[in-house]
Order: C-alpha cells, then sequence, then structure tokens
C-alpha cells in the first residue's frame, strides 16, 4: 500500500466524468488498498478515484460504520433532506452548507465484480452523494448555499 497524493480543486481531473471500472483485478485491488491508506492518513470520510488522480468509478466511505469499497455505484433512491456542513479533502480548509437527502439506496460493485445493495441516512448517506458527485465531475463548492468558518463555529 502507498499514499496517493490528493489533487486540489483546481486540478482538471477533477471536474471530468469517470468511466466504468470494468476490470476487477490487483490494478484495481492495489488502487482500492492505496485510497484506503490515503484516507486514513487525511482523516477524512470519504474519498473518490479522481480525486487520487484516476478517473474511474471507485469509492471508499469510512464513516464509523466500517469501511465501504463502492465500485461503479449508482444511487437508485433518495428521501427526506438534510442541511448540514460538508468540506472536501479537495478543498481544504473549505466548509459550507449543503442541502442532501437524509436518506438513500444506492447500489455497487466490490472489489471483486459483486453487485450489493444498501440503504443508509444521515452523514453515511451525505457522504455517498459527495462522492459519488465527484465521480460526475462536481466538487461541494459548487452546491454549497453558504460558506462557514469552521474555527468560528467551534467558539
Amino acid at each position: 500500500m502507498a499514499l496517493r497524493t490528493i489533487l486540489n480543486k483546481r486540478d482538471e481531473a477533477l471536474s471530468k466524468v469517470c468511466r466504468p471500472v470494468e476490470k476487477f483485478d490487483e490494478k484495481l485491488w492495489i488502487l482500492l488498498d492505496d485510497m484506503i491508506e490515503t484516507l486514513k492518513k487525511a482523516d477524512g470520510a470519504g474519498l473518490a478515484a479522481p480525486q487520487v488522480g484516476i478517473l474511474r468509478r471507485a469509492v471508499i466511505i469510512d464513516v464509523g460504520e466500517g469501511l465501504y469499497e463502492l465500485i461503479n455505484p449508482e444511487i437508485i433512491e433518495k428521501s427526506g433532506s438534510q442541511r448540514d456542513v460538508e468540506g472536501c479533502l479537495s478543498c481544504p480548509g473549505e466548509w459550507g452548507y449543503v442541502t442532501r437527502a437524509q436518506k438513500v439506496k444506492f447500489k455497487a460493485q466490490d472489489r471483486n465484480g459483486n453487485w450489493y445493495e444498501k440503504e443508509v441516512e444521515g452523514l453515511f448517506a451525505r457522504c455517498v452523494q459527495h462522492e459519488c458527485d465527484h465521480l460526475e465531475g462536481k466538487l461541494f463548492v459548487s452546491l454549497v448555499e453558504e460558506f462557514v468558518d469552521v474555527e468560528e463555529e467551534k467558539l
């Protein structure tokens, strides 16, 4: 495993739509393992492959409910609404309120190509939506309703 460099929001790769993963091989497994290590080191909740310069539909999420790998994820249902502060590893120091669905149901493949479905809510649902946006070339800053100074919020 190796740490990968997380791209900054100014990098063109983050505005590109990612291609589906078609080969579930050692190259993919190395990418996923590297993304896991990179996410842990960065102390984030999620990381999408384009954030490390790979334009493929692969996401890692860990919001305290165990580590999830979402390959070729598709959100198939959304319900409810939640408004909360988001940040992004590709936009260090930027935080803002974003409204997203409270619950989502998604389908994705695991590292071996097996399809699964999962229904999640709250922070997990927010993270799935945020990371899937990365796969479409969209950064959270384009959805921010109001930017906030996180240091000020802690006072």
